[in-house]
């Protein structure tokens, strides 16, 4: 006998394809999908990450319940809503060290954030008052200037890529380092163990940072810092390998030592456009008092 093909191995199978029988319900039935998926097909205005914070924020149902988890399976035809509430009101603006028809120079408070995170973002941000051109940690204090303009925000940016700004802190330390005075030269790079923080590290990006004593006390030191080079958390860095770090510090010290991280952004050195044709740009430096809680720890 001569074998024209391979069994069929599923007569069930075969009799479908057949005519002869019908599949039950539950096997013609549609797979479930990822909800952030279906959430990127119905809502393209919004990236995946953003529609995965909605999610995890509550901000989604399913059926009319809050589903909390992006990679929950669900029925493509289930019914799902996207809440997001409107945008809370600004809170009064910060004060206003110097204002003209380029630049805004604002006094941050700390607690403040520099930019928003993702599509959505519950609180002001220095975004929400002028065009950013450097960034203050949330807990960081002091100056910060922003554009009113797209090409001033493009010229001051230059100036703090090029190293042209001079920008001076104050910081409370734990402790008092052993010289008054020195340049910290050490290198910094990510700690990929946490990679939301930095650390000392010889394969590191070069780093500087001038720093003077002002004052001290029993528990603590008033420091002056002058950084030559501007790494995400150089100072905090620099100051917790020392062995001195800045009270308060949730990340590089302990947060319990004072009530906020004791850094404040005393003053900028920038170039900004002049202000009356043909006049040319203007040298200026803009500075902003140290905060009571400053002096009410240094009191101690």
């Amino acid at each position: 006998m001569i074998r024209t093909g391979k069994k069929f191995s599923k007569p069930k199978l075969s009799r479908v394809i057949n005519g002869d029988d019908v599949l039950p319900e539950a096997a013609l039935a549609p797979e479930k999908v990822r909800l952030d998926h279906l959430l990127v097909e119905q809502h393209p205005e919004y990236n995946r990450a953003s529609l995965q914070t909605f999610i995890k924020q509550g901000f989604v149902t399913v059926d009319g319940e809050i589903v909390t988890k992006p990679n929950t399976k669900i029925l493509p035809d289930t019914k799902i809503a996207l809440n997001v509430p409107d945008a809370p009101a600004l809170p009064p603006r910060p004060p206003v060290i110097y204002e003209d028809d380029h630049v805004l120079v604002i006094d941050k408070p700390a607690g403040l954030l520099s930019m928003a995170k993702g599509e959505y973002c519950p609180e002001a941000t220095l975004e929400n008052y002028g065009l950013l051109v450097h960034r203050l940690d949330r807990n960081t204090s002091g100056v910060v200037i922003l554009a009113k303009d797209p090409e001033t925000q493009t010229m001051l940016r230059k100036q703090f890529q090029d190293r042209k700004t001079h920008k001076t802190y104050y910081a409370i330390v734990e402790g008092r380092p052993k010289l008054d005075s020195a340049l910290i030269d050490l290198p910094i790079t990510r700690n990929l163990k946490h990679p939301t923080t930095f650390q000392v590290a010889e394969n590191g990006k070069p780093s500087q940072t001038l720093y003077k004593v002002l004052s001290s006390n029993d528990k603590y030191s008033l420091l002056e810092l002058k950084p030559t080079t501007g790494r995400t958390h150089q100072l905090r860095v620099h100051l917790k390998y020392l062995g001195t770090p800045i009270a308060g510090d949730p990340v590089y010290g302990d947060a319990n030592s004072a009530p906020r991280l004791m850094l404040h952004a005393g003053s900028l050195e920038i170039t900004i456009p002049g202000q009356t044709a043909g006049t040319g740009n203007e040298r200026r430096t803009f500075s902003a008092s140290l905060p009571p809680e400053f002096s009410k720890l240094m009191e101690m």
